[in-house]
């Protein structure tokens, strides 16, 4: 129950805008071309329509997920272990191009044509080079198996019937939550197509030389880490590997039975633990500079120089197109920019008609912290908002609050926006950092609660130093291991 209403709370927001624009959509398509430096092969066969698919989709992918990471030790790093798996392909013939992607979220997939992509986010977590080979062979499974090709038959009929849904629907909250729905089907391959992909993606691990159990392992690890990131321990994330690949015990069973083929565990199949932390020594981790910064309750932006808090209890999650903010009661919060090339009044911005149920007697003119601002409230099906927006210099910036009905806790939590809604100081701005993996030898004398407390980024400094490590609870650590942890 807890996850339904966390998701339905965020929809609340995307439905209650009726034509929003983030910061970062203001130069979607001109600043996003396909990569021209791909790491597997200089180019995708020019003549196979599979690859055309896949060109086609790449730069929305690319811009969907904070664009490409570049950073050549790591390339080099994802380059060896995708060409080790291409050596094993059953289709030798394939080409393949590995993008990363600069984002946060562990997520790993593939287009029609061999495009594939991996999150950094994905590589900070694995810990070897057997995990990142596990679920780079399993997309790779779905290229072979053409189940990109089976996806786009699909899709034309679900385009079919999203037309119908949109003109007969097309104001009716239903309506768009069953475009929504349509979205979602499309984002995932089918059931009896993932099993085969983790049949294959085993085979081809254990073929290449790679540990194939790191397939389950891997599962599991990214398992722990959703429920690590969750509001609640039960809470899907967006936008992240389990939520396209369904994580049912049943597939790690599957996962394992297929590995034992290669012998007991341990008995085969290298990791590649040294050379892979190695080269994500220095990986950026969590937000990048350009997205903003998330730090506890604070989200601050050096570029824009801006930030605010948000209340106690709440989680921030930083995503391209906005800043969103859920806490407890089923409060969402919305932030996001958009350019301000008018002199028009704040008011009159309000009421211009990209808020859907927006009350007019509600508008008025107020500052925050000294800048043009103003404030209204809205109200649409189950839900009331206050929508706040700021002027700073040419942008306008947008807070939307969305509380179920008759909460008393809509003012609190808008009124605390405000008021921490503000410049920052060219000191704030300068001391701003981004968090990075780092890798450490174990000295001496070190324990897991000495190492653990130089982990910055979180109040939950032992958890996620044992997650990102893969440690059990009641691990030790050795001179001489190597471990990461999360630092400037």
């Amino acid at each position: 129950m807890a996850s339904s209403l966390r998701l339905l709370s965020i929809g609340a927001l995307g439905v209650f805008l009726t034509g929003c624009q983030s910061l970062m959509e203001q130069a979607y398509e001109p600043s996003v071309r396909p990569s021209s430096n791909p790491q597997i092969v200089d180019e995708v066969q020019k003549n196979d329509p599979r690859a055309a698919m896949g060109a086609r989709e790449h730069p929305r992918i690319v811009a969907s997920y904070g664009g490409e990471y570049h950073d050549r030790k790591t390339e080099r790093l994802v380059a060896r272990i995708t060409g080790a798996l291409t050596a094993v392909s059953e289709n030798p013939n394939q080409s393949y191009r590995i993008t990363i992607l600069n984002s946060p979220a562990i997520n790993a997939f593939a287009l029609p044509g061999g495009y594939l992509y991996v999150t950094r986010g994905l590589l900070a977590l694995a810990n070897d080079a057997s995990e990142v080979a596990a679920v780079l062979s399993h997309e790779m499974a779905h290229v072979t198996a053409n189940h990109g090709i089976e996806r786009q038959k699909r899709e034309e009929a679900e385009v079919i019937a999203s037309r119908v849904v949109a003109e007969v629907l097309s104001s009716d909250l239903a309506g768009k939550q069953a475009l929504a729905r349509g979205k979602l089907r499309l984002a995932a391959f089918s059931r009896q197509q993932e099993l085969q992909a983790d049949v294959i993606g085993v085979r081809m691990l254990g073929e290449a030389g790679y540990d194939p159990y790191a397939s389950p392992r891997f599962l599991e690890s990214m398992a722990a880490y959703s429920r690590f990131m969750s509001v609640e321990p039960d809470n899907d994330q967006s936008l992240d590997f389990l939520s396209s690949h369904p994580n049912a015990p049943q597939r790690v069973e599957l996962a394992r039975e297929q590995a034992a083929k290669f012998g007991p565990e341990g008995s085969s199949g290298d990791r590649g633990r040294d050379y892979y932390l190695a080269g994500i020594d220095g990986l950026l981790y969590g937000d990048s500079p350009e997205e903003g910064y998330v730090r506890g309750q604070t989200f601050l932006h050096s570029s824009l120089g801006i930030r605010f808090d948000v209340p106690e209890g709440f989680v921030i999650d930083n995503k391209v197109e906005a800043v969103l903010a859920t806490g407890p009661g089923d409060i969402a919060i919305r932030f996001d920019g958009v350019a301000d090339s008018s002199n028009n009044s704040l008011e009159a911005y309000l009421t211009s008609g990209w808020v859907a149920g927006l009350l007019p007697e509600t508008v008025r003119s107020i500052k925050v912290n000294g800048l043009d601002a103003a404030t209204a409230r809205a109200s649409a099906e189950r839900w009331d908002f206050d929508v706040t927006v700021v002027r700073l210099q040419n942008r306008i910036f947008r807070f939307l609050t969305a509380v179920p009905k008759g909460n008393a806790d809509l003012d609190r939590t808008a009124n605390i926006l405000k008021a921490s809604f503000r410049t920052m100081t060219p000191a704030e701005a300068a001391s701003l950092k981004p968090l990075r993996i780092r890798v450490l030898t174990v000295q001496p004398g070190e324990t897991i609660s000495t190492i653990s407390s130089r982990m910055m980024g979180t109040d939950r400094k032992l958890d996620l130093f044992k997650l990102i490590n893969a440690l059990p609870a009641a691990a030790s650590l050795s001179p001489g291991q190597k471990v990461k942890i999360i630092s400037e």
